[in-house]
């Protein structure tokens, strides 16, 4: 089968003729049909994400929308045919979906919805299961609640946005003034991040409260905003990009709580690997009600453009998420 490989870090990705791999035990075989790309895969091919523990020579793309073409032994619930999606590969030693076929954990698969294209299901995996860690398992977002998004048109913020309102939470978002109509387009409330200040728009939106769970998705600078952005007592900071050194104080004065989100755990891990594949069944539930729709980039690529998707998504000039076709 052809594939992209990386050979050595901060190098363009190759593509080679490698032998297809075999379902074993537990797995199903995909034909991959699309992969989409993240800031982490042009991250790990630049050798900057050593979290990833990526081993080389390697096959980079972390989601993945496809084809069962067999099920290995063991496996109940997928069959020949079936169309799938989900967060499968890409780091540590597990094969990644640039490449035409992929042994996958069926624990980390759903089958798609048919009001998504597997263009569209490609890009949601790695966005869907960060929100959802965050969102649900940690802060428990529920109806009547007040949720704040930082970075609320990227590619995780804008699932997030989607995921808060499914489970009927009022929903906020920044964004800069290019991105305030994609918001609003979400349903969320758009908060400029240029020009209001924290205090401004917690005053605005929350009567100076504070919100009840603020998601970060920027890191940084914003990490250290929402600590103070927070409701007081009940407040829940979350974010999926919490390294760096921060300031707790403003967290602790709030008598607020903070959670951070791994995603990579259960693929570098094995662990709680069954939980990604109940993810990926409720983003296709919400998606076959309508409540999830992904933000495509219009351009195409193939593997033998690779490289050009990375660009664009290395660039920033990719405004929504960028899709590789395999098939």
């Amino acid at each position: 089968m052809r594939a992209a490989i990386l050979q050595e870090f901060g190098t363009p990705l190759v593509l080679r003729e490698i032998g297809r791999p075999e379902a074993g035990p537990g797995q199903v075989l995909v034909r991959i049909a699309a992969s989409g790309v993240n800031p982490l895969d042009t991250k790990i091919r630049a050798g900057k994400a050593a979290h990833a523990r990526r081993t080389l020579p390697a096959v980079l793309g972390l989601d993945l929308a496809g084809v069962v073409e067999e099920a290995g032994p063991g496996v109940d619930g997928f069959a020949a045919g079936d169309e799938v999606f989900g967060l499968t590969g890409g780091v540590g030693d597990v094969q990644g979906s640039l490449a035409e076929y992929a042994a996958v954990d069926a624990r980390l698969l759903a089958r798609k919805p048919a009001e998504l294209s597997l263009r569209e299901a490609a890009v949601l995996p790695l966005a869907v299961i960060t929100a959802w860690e965050g969102l649900v398992d940690r802060a428990g977002v529920h109806a009547a609640q007040k949720v704040l998004v930082h970075g609320g048109a990227g590619g995780i913020g804008h699932v997030a946005v989607q995921i808060a309102r499914a489970r009927g939470a009022e929903v906020y978002a920044t964004a800069s003034p290019s991105r305030l109509d994609d918001v609003r387009r979400l349903g969320a409330t758009p908060i400029d991040r240029t020009s209001t200040t924290v205090d401004e728009y917690v005053a605005e939106h929350t009567g100076g409260e504070g919100f009840d769970v603020v998601f970060d998705t920027v890191g940084g600078p914003v990490l250290d905003a929402s600590f103070t952005a927070v409701r007081v007592y009940t407040g829940h900071v979350v974010s999926a990009l919490g390294w760096g050194t921060h300031n707790l104080a403003p967290l602790s004065f709030r008598g607020a709580t903070y959670s951070g989100v791994f995603t990579l755990l259960p693929l570098l891990t094995g662990r709680g690997r069954e939980h990604h594949g109940e993810i990926m069944r409720e983003a296709a539930a919400l998606a076959a009600a309508g409540a999830l729709k992904p933000d495509l980039d219009p351009r195409r690529f193939t593997l033998d453009s690779v490289a050009d998707a990375h660009a664009a998504v290395e660039t920033g000039s990719a405004r929504a998420k960028v899709v590789v076709d395999i098939e």
